[in-house]
């Protein structure tokens, strides 16, 4: 079982080139950088909801959804990236749909996603962090894609072993991901899409710091950095999810809360060099669009 700590605090200098102890982050230098959260307003949601009542999306429907994404992936503008999507019900398990699930891609700031999803397994999420909490600082690092909260989160629990030890009770596996930095600016980062879909997962199944880590993803034409996407589509509002830039390299990775079948968690990583970033946006909204349509099919 992982062991988690109240922290006095985290005080970690932004030239800091390796991990550190627990120890050091409960006890940190005198002489460390002195990192200062800003406080901001997070919204106000509600509990995470119970999905119990959600059935399996209907063989129908689900090939529907196959040969829509499919459709969408042999387009002239994004036939010959290097594509992976993932899906499935966080309520039956049911995997909706999968392409390249298990192929590793640079996720850009999809890492993130790691990076608070372990320091949330390690810390409580009320540890003071300077002048804010953990709670604050990974809802920060998520909502802004704040590279330098990330980083300084990445070194302050110890660095990529840390990391995987705390997510490998959550199902994730060790190969299925590399991490060298906590924010995703390095293109060392490696990751699958199922190894982002099952941090999803893990955190909102069994994941200490569950509602901080919900809370932590833009909100799909409403926060953070999805504030100006997906508006006016069938996914405003319901899509709560990480975002991913790097030059030929977009992310899109959290929970659709469908009205039909529940919470599903889908990851969507393009790595595409040389084509425009917002052709690899439209491409990526127009699948989470297919997502979070309602279809009109029967079960077969």
């Amino acid at each position: 079982m992982t062991q988690r700590f109240h922290l006095s605090a985290i005080a970690l200098s932004l030239s800091l080139l390796g991990g550190v102890s627990s120890a050091a982050i409960a006890n940190p230098q005198a002489n460390s950088f002195p990192v200062e959260a800003t406080p901001i307003a997070a919204p106000d949601l509600p509990h995470l909801s119970n999905t119990a009542q959600f059935a399996a999306v209907p063989p129908a429907c689900a090939a529907q959804l196959n040969s829509n994404i499919n459709n969408i992936l042999q387009q002239s503008p994004y036939r010959n990236g290097k594509w992976g999507v993932y899906l499935e019900s966080l309520t039956t398990g049911q995997v909706i749909y999968s392409h390249n699930a298990d192929e590793l891609f640079i996720p850009a700031s999809n890492i993130k996603l790691f990076t608070t999803a372990a320091a949330l397994q390690l810390y409580d999420p009320n540890s003071p962090i300077r002048s804010t909490t953990l709670d604050r600082w990974v809802y920060t690092t998520n909502q802004r894609s704040d590279n330098g909260y990330a980083d300084v989160l990445f070194r302050g629990i110890g660095g990529s072993n840390a990391v995987q030890n705390a997510l490998e009770p959550l199902g994730v596996s060790r190969g299925s991901f590399r991490q060298v930095d906590g924010s995703g600016l390095s293109r060392q980062n490696l990751a699958t899409p199922r190894a982002i879909a099952t941090t999803l997962r893990g955190m909102r199944n069994l994941g200490y710091g569950q509602e901080t880590f919900y809370r932590s993803l833009p909100v799909a034409g409403v926060s953070g950095t999805l504030t100006n996407r997906l508006r006016s589509t069938p996914a405003y509002g319901i899509v709560h999810a990480k975002t991913g830039t790097l030059n030929g390299v977009r992310a899109l990775s959290g929970y659709v809360e469908h009205a039909q079948y529940g919470t599903l968690i889908a990851s969507v990583v393009v790595n595409y060099p040389g084509q425009s970033g917002q052709v690899l946006l439209n491409g990526i909204d127009n699948i989470m669009v297919q997502i979070t349509r309602q279809y009109s099919c029967s079960p077969v």
